[in-house]
């Protein structure tokens, strides 16, 4: 990519695609196309053909999804499966249709199965039964990957796909009811030391160990990545991560220093763990050239001093 590119961000009001904006902006580029999902509806494919042919956007990151946690994924399968696949089906193939030189698709570490050996390679895609939790969410991003692998293989394109460690950062989604576990958990602190409560009440048991990647790292890896390697030099995806993981315990207690809330921690055995483990082998991207450079309690400061400076807005 150069500065005369036109580069489009979709889903750029989330929290990865803020950061690649942040990104891009940072390195000098300008010609970044947007939508906000008012503007454009990624599930019409009419109205995403229209756009591609209107823009003609040379490079891609497709960061448009319906994301969300546990709670989400098992309240609204149907939507999870139905949004994804809608979104992703009609841009990558608008890409393919209207000459995108690049893109870059957005997968999830829910795709691999869910006893899969640890830390997770790529090659194990499939080799398994999916998290039942958030099944729906895995197998749509799961087509996306193939997609992505079967134009590359029938039609000549570029498309890469990118794996992330559990993510965040600024412009999180801190809703309670669907959001993921570490902006959760920052909320639920916050509110409860404002509070004064005794306890704060955690889903599941503590023990599934997690790895959490901050936002503006996995924003470099992909700049990095659409700059520097093609689909080819990727294989069907490569995964996006620190190498390190915690125990969702751990987690909260180093939210509740970070926040300085001096009540209780309080698990909640009739909840949902998912997963057991996800760590994800990082020999792929390592080997690329590529390292995460932001440390966990540094990254969650960052994204508690910017939660608060928000909530107080």
């Amino acid at each position: 990519m150069n500065q005369n590119h036109k580069i489009y961000v979709a889903g750029h009001r989330g929290l990865v695609g803020s950061a690649l904006i942040r990104r891009l902006e940072q390195l000098g580029y300008r010609k970044i196309i947007t939508r906000t999902s008012r503007q454009l509806d990624l599930r019409d494919q009419q109205l995403v053909n229209h756009f591609f042919q209107t823009e003609k956007p040379e490079y891609l990151f497709l960061a448009a999804a319906k994301v969300g946690g546990i709670y989400a994924n098992n309240r609204y399968p149907g939507a999870y499966i139905y949004d994804n696949l809608a979104i992703q089906t009609n841009v990558i193939h608008a890409a393919y249709r209207y000459g995108v030189k690049k893109l870059l698709f957005m997968g999830s570490s829910c795709i691999y199965p869910r006893l899969a050996p640890q830390p997770l390679k790529e090659e194990y895609l499939l080799n398994g039964p999916l998290e039942p939790s958030n099944e729906p969410y895995a197998v749509a991003k799961i087509a996306g990957i193939k997609m992505c692998e079967a134009y590359n293989r029938q039609y000549g394109t570029d498309f890469l796909a990118v794996m992330p460690a559990n993510l965040y950062g600024p412009f999180d989604n801190f809703d309670l009811e669907s959001s993921h576990v570490l902006p959760a958990l920052l909320r639920k602190m916050h509110e409860a030391k404002l509070a004064e409560k005794e306890e704060v009440v955690i889903w599941g048991s503590g023990k599934p160990r997690r790895e959490f990647l901050h936002v503006d790292d996995l924003a470099d890896a992909c700049v990095y990545l659409m700059n520097y390697y093609h689909s080819g030099d990727l294989g069907s995806l490569v995964n996006i991560g620190t190498g390190v993981d915690l125990t969702i315990l751990e987690l909260a207690e180093t939210i509740k220093n970070i926040v300085g809330y001096t009540g209780k921690l309080v698990f909640d055995l009739g909840r949902p763990d998912g997963t057991p483990r996800k760590l994800l082998d990082l020999t792929r991207i390592n080997r690329l050239g590529w390292q995460a450079r932001i440390p966990l309690m540094e990254g969650i400061r960052l994204t508690y001093e910017w939660y608060k400076r928000v909530r107080d807005i």
